[in-house]
């Protein structure tokens, strides 16, 4: 009798090990069949994916390729047709992406600092009003974080954007070009286009914007300008390995960080610069990869801010859906 019972009571232990979701405590990701996509930004935010670009910080296992990208339209094709699984994206199109029906979570921040006004040397800068009778030239189109921190400016200071001051779009190339040749007075510009339009030996910075941000914010990190972004589907299917991208996008900022020499090397063959001129940049950049866990509140204050005085940047402030909270 006794022996009888203990063979029912090893079956009974078997049967419950080999039953779904008995066999372990932690459910297991299904498996991924495809080679993952990460979509980048050409700019500044070549130089925290330099360490994954060069094979120092590897993905190969997880089968990761790197794409860049040059428009926010360009993105958000790869990303409505499914063809990326990641994205870097700036914060504020990442929240309108969501809002639009995309779904696109945010897994981390890893850009606080790149954005400056340029002055030719011929035009003063005390402050905002100084702008007004001028055009900032800005890159890409409108809606970008720079613009919309400009149009934020102006208003609080009681300055019409498009009425007091004019805005003008193009190529961030092509504003530096225009710059070298005398034809532009300011210039809203990200790192490294600063320091390549610098390189000239004409014109000066005048206002660092993540200063200008930090005395209205009350903020301790900075601007929350690029981060981290994975289709939602993704993380839902395979939640292991999306961790896995954001500890690899996470540790080759801090490659980056700690080798700004390799790092300038493998992103001047992506974006073609010379070399002083992004060392140069690396001087007016912060890159820190801060999860979305812990940069929520930085996120949402930011957007808030935001869409205040420029609805049109910010459609809609993300629900806590839009922030990855492993």
């Amino acid at each position: 009798m006794m022996s009888r019972n203990r063979l029912l009571f090893i079956i009974s232990i078997c049967f419950l090990l080999i039953m779904p979701g008995c066999a372990t405590d932690q459910e297991q990701d299904s498996p991924v069949t495809e080679e993952l996509n990460l979509i980048n930004p050409m700019g500044p935010a070549v130089i925290p994916v330099a360490g994954i670009e060069s094979g120092t910080i590897s993905g190969e296992d997880l089968g990761l390729s790197i794409q860049y990208w040059n428009t926010i339209d360009e993105a958000i094709g790869l990303l409505s047709s499914g063809a990326a699984h990641f994205a870097v994206l700036p914060i504020s199109n990442g929240a309108n992406i969501y809002a639009s029906g995309i779904d696109i979570v945010l897994l981390g921040v890893h850009e606080w600092k790149v954005f400056y006004l340029l002055a030719s040397d011929n035009t003063d800068f005390q402050d905002w009003q100084s702008l007004k009778g001028h055009t900032v030239y800005t890159p890409t189109a409108r809606g970008q974080t720079v613009d919309v921190i400009t149009r934020y400016a102006l208003s609080q200071d009681n300055i019409k954007p498009d009425v007091d001051v004019s805005f003008a779009y193009a190529p961030p190339q092509e504003i530096v070009a225009l710059f070298k040749e005398g034809k532009i007075d300011f210039a809203a510009l990200p790192e490294p286009f600063i320091s390549l339009a610098l390189a000239s030996g004409k014109g000066k910075v005048v206002l660092d914007y993540q200063d200008y941000w930090s005395q209205i914010s009350g903020t301790r990190l900075g601007i929350p300008i690029a981060g981290l972004f994975v289709q939602k589907d993704f993380l839902d299917q395979h939640p292991q390995e999306a961790q896995r991208v954001a500890s690899l996008l996470a540790e080759s900022t801090r490659w980056a960080n700690e080798n700004p020499d390799l790092a300038v090397e493998v992103s001047s063959k992506i974006l073609p610069l010379p070399a002083e001129v992004m060392q140069g940049a690396l001087q007016r950049i912060k890159f820190d990869y801060i999860s979305a866990a812990e940069s929520e509140g930085e996120v949402i204050r930011f957007l808030e801010i935001m869409q205040q005085s420029y609805p049109e940047g910010v459609k809609k402030i993300p629900d806590s859906g839009f922030f990855v909270k492993q």
